[in-house]
């Protein structure tokens, strides 16, 4: 079961991604990122890092694409017609095919191989939080206190930029 989990989230992932460069709506591309870094937190799950997976929709899907939403909304794009504008039922129907397709070649894949490692228990210790903590202050601290200093330069940054006005030239 695990198997087909891991199949889902990563057809999920990569259809997300490939959605997200082919959609020219700036929003629905930042949507569909959110969408696949939701699916990669599944993933993390699925490898038994809990603590990757919830800094995965904490960090990644919910800070950082507000602000990717802040900066969208507020340069005012212009919105553009999408690649698919209209929901046609030729598309839907199409989906559903090629999902049958693909779910029949990994059914005829999976029954004879393994397509999944086992993960041994000292692998499960390794993505708690306490692993992960003990490493991230003690052996990486000089690296995250420059990342969080970056990062909040970069929200300063984005916020003068934000709050600058330009001036109209006077005609003299």
């Amino acid at each position: 079961m695990i198997t087909y989990f891991f199949i889902f989230l990563a057809v999920l992932a990569i259809a997300s991604g490939l959605a997200m460069v082919i959609s020219k709506n700036t929003v629905n591309s930042a949507l569909f990122l959110v969408l696949n870094m939701v699916s990669l937190s599944g993933l993390y799950l699925l490898l038994q890092a809990q603590f990757m997976a919830v800094i995965q929709v904490l960090v990644y899907a919910g800070a950082i694409m507000v602000l990717f939403l802040f900066v969208i909304m507020l340069l005012n794009v212009d919105d553009e017609q999408s690649l698919f504008n209209k929901f046609r039922i030729k598309y839907f129907v199409a989906f559903l095919f090629g999902v049958g397709v693909f779910t029949q070649l990994i059914y005829s894949i999976g029954s004879f191989s393994n397509t999944l490692p086992v993960v041994s228990e000292k692998m499960a210790q390794v993505g708690t939080v306490e692993a992960v903590g003990d490493v991230l202050f003690t052996k990486y601290l000089l690296p995250f206190e420059l990342t969080a200093i970056l990062l909040t330069a970069a929200v300063v940054g984005a916020l003068i930029v934000a709050q600058h006005k330009i001036k109209p030239a006077r005609e003299e």
